[in-house]
């Protein structure tokens, strides 16, 4: 049995930034699920930067999104 639920949609997008401010270069480069006990997360990464930094946000929806815009 496994301890991270990924038949559902991921919690969390993960982007590899380099930069900052106005600047900053935000490349997606993965997503994330809590684990069922809540105590951690499961990656699941397209990419692994050598340079910059991981950040990871909470999914948005597209509907959000386009609110936000």
């Amino acid at each position: 049995m496994t301890d991270t639920n990924t038949s559902n949609r991921p919690a969390y997008r993960l982007y590899s930034v380099t930069g900052d401010g106005d600047n900053a270069r935000w490349t997606d480069i993965g997503v994330a699920w809590k684990t069922r006990d809540g105590k951690g997360f499961t990656l699941n990464l397209n990419a692994l930067p050598l340079n910059g930094r991981v950040v990871m946000r909470v999914a948005e929806s597209k509907d959000e999104r386009k609110g936000r815009a």
